[in-house]
């Protein structure tokens, strides 16, 4: 697999393509191609196509994204639809332009339909409206990983995509206007641990069911795409486990180590209902998840307190 040489990592910066470069070094891959915001800005098509004609990568992994909680997502949809499609667009076909052979792109599962059957099997795409809190980033990520198998189709490369449920872990996004759910919770429960706090309250009516994974995992699975010799064009990668809000709420307040009473605000909005992806087809390739959810939660509280203590947390 010479391709594996020279990996570009797009986003390496974020929370995914962090557990990208630790899952390559864990692996004893060669050490990837890299570009901050400094050497290439892939909003820009110029930028985007010169930096890749320099650097000759042999594969890209695509997990460069602007990505947010529900109200960034309500609040900026104009931002989140044009850079999340000029980051695809620029990348897949500057990848074709310049002779890369693989790229995998990575979405998310909230590209499906907001009521779509139960767990949400890849065949739901394109059967129904989607999630209106979320519609313009699930826009842009349906149409990367329809450029991947358009690509695929017309010029014979092999572009694909991976869809992942909720993730979470190591360097996530703490900032209480921008967050999703789980690092939001983990700041709050923390906070109210330090400051001896009675209550913590949660966005919503916390029935909402949804499914987690720890990023190190979705890295595991993304390189284990990566390796395979013909993927499917998209595949859902997930734990297969789903949870309620308020389940969640416990199981963080029981990780962060606090009896702080859980307090709903139903003013704030659910989200969608239920979100729990079909697995099955990445499963009968040979790969799951080695992290259970609780496990998953007392690794991310403890990169919290680290991060925080250093100086390095999102927030």
């Amino acid at each position: 697999m010479d391709y594996l040489q020279r990996i570009f990592v797009a986003g390496h910066q974020g929370m995914v393509g962090s557990a990208i470069l630790r899952r390559m070094q864990a692996e004893g891959l060669p050490p990837p191609i890299l570009g901050d915001l400094a050497q290439v800005d892939l909003r820009d098509q110029a930028s985007t196509r010169l930096f890749l004609e320099k650097t000759k990568p042999t594969a890209l992994i695509i997990a460069a994204a602007k990505v947010g909680g529900i109200e960034a997502n309500r609040t900026q949809p104009a931002s989140f639809l044009f850079d999340n499609l000029a980051i695809a667009a620029n990348l897949i076909d500057g990848a074709y332009r310049c002779g890369i052979s693989r790229v995998l792109f990575l979405g998310s599962s909230c590209i499906y339909p907001r009521l779509a059957p139960q767990p949400i099997p890849e065949a739901s795409l394109l059967t129904g409206p989607l999630e209106p809190t979320n519609e313009a980033y699930a826009i842009a990520k349906i149409a990367g990983l329809k450029l991947c198998e358009a690509y695929r189709r017309q010029y014979g490369v092999c572009y694909h995509s991976a869809m992942p449920t909720n993730l979470f872990g190591p360097g996530d996004n703490y900032n209480l206007e921008t967050s999703h759910v789980m690092p939001a919770q983990i700041r709050r429960f923390e906070e109210a641990r330090q400051a001896g706090a009675p209550t913590v309250t949660i966005w919503g009516t916390g029935t909402p069911m949804r499914e987690f994974l720890h990023v190190d995992d979705v890295a595991s699975a993304l390189l284990f795409l990566l390796r395979h010799p013909n993927p499917p064009d998209w595949v859902n990668v997930g734990s297969g486990h789903e949870v309620s809000i308020r389940q969640l709420a416990e199981l963080i307040r029981e990780a962060c180590g606090t009896r702080c009473e859980i307090v709903f605000d139903a003013t704030k909005p659910d989200g969608t209902p239920r979100k729990l992806i079909d697995c099955a087809r990445l499963h009968g390739l040979g790969w799951k998840p080695s992290l259970t959810l609780a496990e998953g939660i007392r690794r991310t509280v403890l990169a919290y307190r680290e991060e925080k203590a250093t100086g390095r947390l999102r927030a």
